[in-house]
């Protein structure tokens, strides 16, 4: 048996749910190995095809989106061709709700979301498209390794004309400060730990503060291209900014923070979105 490999081939940006942290952001970057028989090109399969056909199944059923896991006994989906809903409710007592329209969300065969659960679950989905010769796939799926701060952040944009309009999907973040020329390493700290696991939230989509079982609930709700969406999480979990929570404008909003607090001081701020990308502000 011959084997081909493609490390890195695209990253996966998604939200997920929890047991203990709750709504989660996350990016995986994916692997991906091949076995099989050469084919008449002395192939398993041409480096091309196989990016491809990966890429367009990650983006269509798991980019951009909130992973749902059908077995955890404490989640409640209700779904069907147009919307789909869920009640999840975490070991800490928390509640999660998330509704909106089916492409929004992935729900899959498991009870828990995991690099190897999900891993799973694409090579299930890749298996029937591969050419006869091909029969052996391999997913792994990892984390970006950061020598630095990062921060788990969920959002939606609703002004996007993409995917990013779905109000729960979301990334693992770096985040790099600099003072004066000078890497502030303290700086980043204190933001990865204060945006950790954190769904950030435009203040004109907040639509109401609720108490729910002697704790604050927060519900977001906005109507975009894609159709309706509404989430409801603790207000704990919570950050409201006024503008939308675009790379960009967390870049900004951190370099201003930062600003107010030493004005003196020279502030660069890159933020991140996922793996490789963001923004930065001065």
């Amino acid at each position: 048996m011959t084997k081909l490999f493609v490390d890195n081939l695209t990253v996966i940006d998604f939200s997920y749910l929890h047991p203990e942290r709750g709504l989660l952001g996350e990016s995986w970057l994916l692997d991906v190995m091949l076995g099989g028989t050469l084919d008449s090109q002395g192939m398993v399969l041409d480096f091309s095809e196989v990016k491809r056909q990966v890429k367009q199944l990650v983006d269509e059923e798991f980019d951009h989106k909130l992973l749902i896991p059908l077995r955890y006994d404490g989640a409640d989906v209700d779904r069907d061709d147009a919307y789909c809903a869920v009640h999840y409710r975490c070991r800490t007592g928390r509640n999660i709700y998330h509704r909106g329209p089916a492409s929004a969300s992935s729900v899959l065969d498991t009870d828990e979301i995991t690099p190897e659960s999900v891993a799973a679950a694409i090579e299930r989905r890749l298996q029937p498209g591969l050419p006869k010769n091909v029969f052996q796939i391999k997913i792994k799926l990892h984390a970006e390794q950061c020598d630095g701060c990062f921060y788990h952040v969920s959002h939606g944009l609703k002004h996007h004309a993409g995917n990013c309009q779905r109000i729960a999907h979301g990334h693992r973040s770096r985040i790099d400060i600099f003072e004066d020329g000078s890497r502030a390493p303290k700086a980043e700290a204190a933001w990865a730990a204060r945006w950790r696991d954190i769904y950030i939230g435009t203040q004109a989509d907040l639509l109401e503060e609720r108490q729910r079982n002697g704790e604050a609930y927060y519900r977001f709700g906005y109507c975009s291209g894609q159709g309706e969406f509404e989430l409801e999480l603790p207000k704990a979990c919570c950050y409201l900014i006024e503008s939308d929570s675009t790379a960009e404008n967390l870049a900004q909003h951190i370099a201003e923070r930062l600003k107010s607090e030493k004005p003196l001081a020279r502030f660069e701020v890159r933020a991140y979105e996922g793996v490789g990308k963001g923004a930065i502000a001065t």
